[in-house]
C-alpha cells in the first residue's frame, strides 16, 4: 500500500490512466469484432466500410501507445487480406 502522499496520487493517475486505456482497448477490439462479423456473413461492402472505420481506431491507438505499431500494422493486414480474399 502506498504511504507517502506522493505515493498515493501516483496510485490514484495510475488507476485513472488503466481505466482510460482499457476503454479506448476495447473501442478498437469492437471496430475489430465489426469487421470480423461482417467478413464472416460474406458481406463484403459491409465489411469494407467496416474496415476503413476501423483503420483510423486503430491508427489512434498505436499513436497513443494502447498497441504497439506492429501491431496495428498486423490488424490492418490481416483484416484487409480477408476482405480482398472475399
Amino acid at each position: 500500500m502506498a504511504n507517502s502522499a506522493q505515493a498515493r496520487k501516483r496510485a490514484r493517475q495510475n488507476e485513472k490512466r488503466r481505466q482510460h486505456n482499457a476503454s479506448l482497448r476495447s473501442k478498437m477490439r469492437t471496430y475489430v469484432k465489426r469487421v470480423r462479423a461482417a467478413i464472416a456473413e460474406g458481406d463484403k461492402a459491409k465489411a469494407e466500410a467496416a474496415y476503413k472505420a476501423a483503420l483510423p481506431v486503430l491508427d489512434r491507438m498505436s499513436g497513443k501507445g494502447i498497441i504497439a505499431k506492429n501491431a496495428a500494422a498486423r490488424y490492418k493486414s490481416r483484416l484487409n487480406n480477408h476482405i480482398r480474399s472475399m
